[in-house]
């Protein structure tokens, strides 16, 4: 047999064990609910991008509280830039971008709300004045990115509610 044989071989044999183990691409969960209602306070960027993603996944995002199974509350929104280094005349060499929002959930009928969970990500970028308008591109995209991420969080979390309690996403 010769190597290019082999390595199809070899190709077969680790797909055939990556699915009978059960391993499947990572995707966005569906949620169990059908229907919800996104009360922004301060964190209109993410949920614009939340609602995108919760009504690719089947759910209606309602404009109003009456009839939605559930009710996300989304609050403090903020982005941080954090300089982690300076080069030896004092110029920003390095910084730390941080991106957070805290999310509440209460499904419908319950009086209390979940506790307050606040998803957070954390990027590190170099910095060159000579490249300020590349940079302030790439930081931008950086906080895209990092919405982004908290979306699939919080739509992890809801996918965790299944149990029927808003504090079953841990």
């Amino acid at each position: 047999m010769n190597f290019a044989h082999c390595r199809h071989l070899l190709l077969v044999c680790c797909m055939a064990a990556l699915t009978a183990c059960g391993f499947h691409l990572r995707g966005v969960a569906e949620p169990a609910f059908k229907s919800v209602h996104i009360e922004q306070h301060g964190a209109s960027t993410i949920a614009r991008n939340l609602q995108r993603t919760l009504q690719g996944s089947g759910v209606q995002v309602l404009p109003a509280p009456q009839g939605a199974e559930m009710h996300l509350e989304l609050s403090d929104e903020q982005t941080r830039r954090n300089i982690l280094s300076l080069s030896g005349d004092g110029r920003v060499r390095e910084y730390e971008l941080v991106y957070q929002v805290t999310v509440r959930l209460r499904q419908d009928g319950e009086a209390l709300w979940s506790a307050p969970r606040t998803v957070e990500s954390r990027r590190d970028y170099s910095y060159d004045d000579l490249q300020r308008l590349a940079k302030e591109t790439e930081e931008a995209r950086l906080y895209n990115d990092m919405r982004s991420e908290a979306v699939r969080e919080i739509m992890r979390q809801l996918s965790a509610l299944r149990s029927g309690r808003p504090g079953a996403a841990h």
